[in-house]
């Protein structure tokens, strides 16, 4: 992929992930029954995901993770934020976030399998 859309991807792909945590922080201080709920959720909900991510799908992560369970991290995080939006009320929100984030996912994915490719064709 030319550097000029790999790096409009990377950046999209990290709004994205701000995208996600602002949804579920959004989803955290509208699920309870309670302001001690609300406050509990909408800061819980999120920092959960950014241990998560941090540990096992971010480029420095503290595990490496094969390719499978990075996706699967993904899967989880981005899918908590499109259901959070879903149930909060905001249809299609969810459903337009969910549709750029797996399409973003999908040419990020396949950029770096590519990368790899070359990589051990050129070593």
């Amino acid at each position: 992929m030319p550097r000029g859309l790999h790096a409009l991807n990377e950046g999209l792909a990290f709004l994205f992930e701000i995208a996600a945590l602002v949804a579920i922080s959004w989803w955290g201080c509208h699920i309870g029954d309670n302001t001690a709920d609300h406050i509990l959720l909408g800061l819980g909900a999120p920092l959960l995901a950014i241990v998560l991510w941090g540990l096992f799908a971010a480029p420095r992560s503290a595990v490496r993770t094969p390719m499978a369970g990075v996706l699967s991290v993904k899967i989880v995080v981005f899918g908590a934020a499109a259901v959070g939006l879903w149930f909060t009320g905001l249809h299609v929100l969810a459903v337009v976030f969910a549709v750029l984030v797996a399409i973003n996912t999908t040419i990020a994915t396949v950029d770096r399998n590519a990368a790899v490719r070359v990589s051990r064709r050129d070593s």
